[in-house]
């Protein structure tokens, strides 16, 4: 029994001492591998400095996972526009655009390109490249890889590097605004999607597609009365100016204006008129055409800042009544007392599947959402015919800030039109037409097209005769309605009383 038990004791001590050599030897193993592995990763860096002295930065167009474009890389873009061009900048390949307001091009580099760039006395070379996407991504990836991969590299030596990081990409950066401003062009953007090769030769699917913005209308030219007019752009200009008192209180940089009235009293003329005051991009968004809130949301954050985004006829373009589900039970209920409720539900099930899904929730986070502080110096603006159709949480104070009424043409507005059209201030038939406009309702838009001469004969005298001989066929009219409204109403009544 001693025996067996020294013999147990021998070998538990055996087994004990090997897992302790077995662990002492990976620790080494790894203390070794650690330490050594560090050390050559000095050696080699200390060699690759030697042979390779130039550090780099890299601009990417979109980077860690952002949905918009980088403003950095933006800039770098344009800032690199006046160095392509140089005759010493190296470019072989270049791409041009037209320039703002006259028949000049805008070059830059093209992919696969250098540029060379002096700062100071500094020597420093600028690349422009892309990588292929990835595969097997979702749609909203492989849209949005196309871009994902572009980049800029800006190559100097490492003596230099103070010198790059502190005054040189700063400067770059201001001076790339600057060109940015300079080269501007203001567009028209709708929500329809496109398929065509971007500015890199990729190919790929664009939320956005756009026209040049070169509506004449102006608050110049627009049609209305003074004291309203000089409200608007008094509002317009507090706006431009007020990016330290919306952070001040906590808001965003938004403003949303409500635009209402009947057809022809220059609602689209009026958003016209701000773009041009404002010098702003516009984004007219077919809401009909926007499948789900998750793609409203999508093409929101591609809007720019210092832009308007439209909504036009917001009553028509979708039920943002809030009344969705109400709606589709009552005609389930309907298609039950037929016996037809299987068949009802398929045909509403289609309905959905073929129509946008966009919803007035989705509506009211894409106004004043937390997605709607992504950015900034942004103004939404709906336009109506019928504002009492609206859903009041859609267009109270705070989502619609101001709420401006296109009426009919009033006197003033014609006084305005005949200066405009005719370059009269005064004339005998401003009397009549002062009457006459007190007793009908005349969009703005119809007196302006009796205001428009039509031929070499036409003159103020013409034209206003006309507009005379139009209004009084008008007042006519109102009370030849008006006298049949009152003998149905006599007619009402005797049939009242014969009861």
């Amino acid at each position: 029994m001693e025996a067996s038990a020294a013999a147990w004791a021998s070998l538990n001590s055996g087994v004990v001492l090997s897992l302790i050599a077995v662990l002492c030897s990976m620790v080494w193993k790894n203390l070794e591998g650690l330490f050594f592995g560090r050390h050559f990763n000095r050696q080699a860096r200390r060699l690759a400095a030697i042979v390779d002295p130039y550090l780099s930065v890299t601009v990417a167009e979109y980077d860690g996972g952002r949905m918009k474009q980088s403003d950095a890389y933006k800039e770098v873009q344009a800032y690199l526009q006046r160095a392509s061009c140089d005759a010493g900048g190296g470019v072989r390949h270049l791409k041009a655009e037209p320039a703002n307001g006259s028949d000049a091009l805008v070059l830059s580099m093209g992919d696969n390109e250098e540029v060379a760039d002096v700062f100071r006395g500094v020597n420093m070379l600028w690349m422009a490249y892309s990588e292929p996407p990835p595969e097997n991504r979702g749609y909203w990836s492989r849209r949005q890889s196309q871009a994902d991969r572009r980049f800029y590299r800006l190559f100097f030596l490492e003596r230099d590097r103070d010198l790059v990081l502190g005054e040189y990409l700063p400067y770059v950066r201001r001076e790339g605004r600057a060109v940015m401003v300079k080269n501007r062009q203001r567009k028209l953007f709708t929500n329809l999607s496109t398929e065509g090769m971007d500015d890199n030769g990729w190919w790929c699917t664009k939320l956005w597609s756009h026209v040049v913005f070169e509506h004449p209308k102006t608050f110049e030219t627009l049609a209305m009365k003074p004291a309203k007019k000089k409200e608007i752009m008094d509002d317009l200009d507090a706006f431009r100016k007020g990016k330290e008192y919306y952070a001040r209180v906590g808001k965003p940089w938004k403003r949303g204006y409500l635009l209402y009235g009947p057809p022809g009293t220059g609602k689209s003329t009026m958003i016209a008129a701000m773009a041009n005051y404002l010098d702003y991009d516009i984004y007219d968004i077919e809401l009909t055409s926007v499948r789900t809130n998750s793609d409203l949301r999508k093409i929101f954050i591609e809007t720019t800042n210092k832009s308007i985004i439209v909504i036009e006829d917001i009553d028509c373009s979708l039920d943002l009544t809030g009344k969705r589900k109400k709606k589709k039970k009552a005609k389930d209920a309907d298609a039950a007392k037929d016996g037809d409720k299987k068949d009802g539900d398929q045909e509403e099930e289609n309905k959905e599947k073929e129509g946008s899904k966009v919803t007035l929730s989705g509506v009211l986070n894409f106004i004043d959402g937390l997605w709607s502080a992504c950015g900034g110096e942004r103004i939404i603006v709906f336009t109506t015919n019928h504002v009492d159709k609206l859903d009041p949480a859609l267009i109270r104070r705070g989502r619609m800030d101001k709420h401006i009424e296109m009426s009919y043409c009033c006197f003033e507005a014609f006084k305005f039109l005949a200066k405009i059209y005719l370059g009269v201030g005064s004339h005998h038939l401003f009397d009549d037409v002062e009457s006459l406009l007190a007793e009908v309702e005349i969009t703005p838009a119809d007196v302006s097209e009796y205001l428009t001469p039509k031929s070499d004969s036409d003159n103020a005298d013409t034209c206003l005769a006309d507009l005379v001989k139009e209004l009084k066929r008008m007042k006519a009219e109102k009370a030849q309605a008006a006298q049949l409204r009152g003998k149905e109403v006599e007619a009402e009544a005797g049939d009242d009383e014969e009861e």
